[in-house]
């Protein structure tokens, strides 16, 4: 018996001030990026039209000119209809003595975790002052965990890889869509996992944005005559992945929100990411500090190799819209 490999190499990023992994963290789904390696996750956006809609009660403007990363924000493409309320936790209002304190044990309680970024915000309590957070968190599990495929070639370089292979048991085939194969250098799976989130695999060198690719996966499924069944003859290779990024977005801190006397004074987010054979673990915060100001202002042998530039998207079951969105092309990063 012959089968596709999937495989999701490793990478493991730690991130401190003085090394970065380069792997861009893009606010929203339809931003552009000149770095090959990038993530985004609907937590910033959760935080953003929170602030748009219960701080600023508008569309958000500088007074000098609004960069391009504002109004996209402000498009609100992602929202809290779009993930399950199980998934996040919010919190909006003046910061208090007692805020850190408050948010710490509502992550605990909901999701067992500590939190990445509230160490690093400004909480010096006041009226004037205001914290609008949210924490995103998944860990979910395949239906049948893959067989581990030890190290292979990914571009030019070794990973480490999970899949089904020639030998792997059949009831692992049975959690592998294919969404179409056109060519080992373009086709996608969809693997099937025991609750509600869905994870998209598409294989592809196209450096559009990730709107793009996802509609653009969705368009060549549609348009697929092969068949969907992950076949005998078929094989399936993913690398490991598991990194950590935080990414402070300098073009919204330090602007007065235009018609109001709202400075913002930080707007940060961190992504911790890992998927293996078993499953996938996503935590991620984000975070915005703002200050009032006296200012007014055929069934032949396929194989899935994803062992070059490809991209992972993360959706839950009957929602339209993906909640996290990843390309990885140097896989150095992701080590």
């Amino acid at each position: 018996m012959k089968r596709i490999i999937l495989s999701l190499l490793t990478a493991l990023f730690l991130f401190s001030p003085a090394f970065a992994a380069n792997i861009d963290v893009l606010p929203t789904m339809s931003s552009k990026s000149n770095v090959q390696d990038r993530v985004w996750v609907g937590t910033f956006q959760l935080v953003w039209n929170d602030f748009m809609d219960k701080i600023a009660f508008n569309q958000i403007k500088f007074p000098g000119g609004t960069p391009v990363i504002v109004n996209e924000l402000n498009r609100q493409d992602f929202t809290q209809e779009d993930i399950s309320d199980r998934s996040y936790y919010k919190y909006l209002g003046n910061i208090k003595k007692n805020t850190k304190k408050v948010i710490a044990k509502a992550i605990k309680r909901k999701f067992n975790e500590t939190s990445d970024i509230l160490d690093q915000l400004d909480l010096t309590p006041s009226k004037q002052r205001f914290i609008v957070y949210a924490m995103l968190k998944k860990d979910f599990k395949f239906v049948v965990p893959f067989d581990k495929l030890g190290t292979a070639p990914y571009r030019d370089m070794e990973a480490e890889y999970f899949g089904i292979s020639a030998n792997s048991r059949n009831e692992l085939d049975d959690g592998v869509e294919v969404l179409f194969y056109n060519d080992p250098s373009d086709f996608a799976v969809r693997l099937e996992t025991e609750g509600k989130d869905e994870v998209y695999l598409y294989k592809t060198s196209n450096t559009n944005t990730f709107n793009y690719l996802y509609d653009d996966m969705l368009k060549k499924q549609e348009a697929y005559k092969g068949s969907s069944k992950f076949g005998e003859e078929d094989e399936l290779k993913i690398p490991n992945l598991n990194f950590f990024e935080e990414k402070i977005f300098e073009e919204i801190c330090g602007h007065r929100i235009k018609g109001t006397n709202l400075v913002i004074d930080q707007a940060m987010e961190t992504i911790r990411f890992n998927m293996d054979n078993t499953g996938v673990e996503l935590k991620s915060e984000a975070a915005m500090t703002a200050k009032m100001t006296a200012l007014l202002p055929p069934e032949e042998k396929r194989f899935f190799f994803f062992d070059d530039t490809f991209v992972v998207f993360l959706k839950e079951r009957e929602k339209s819209k993906p909640y996290f969105a990843l390309r990885v092309h140097d896989i150095s990063k992701f080590q």
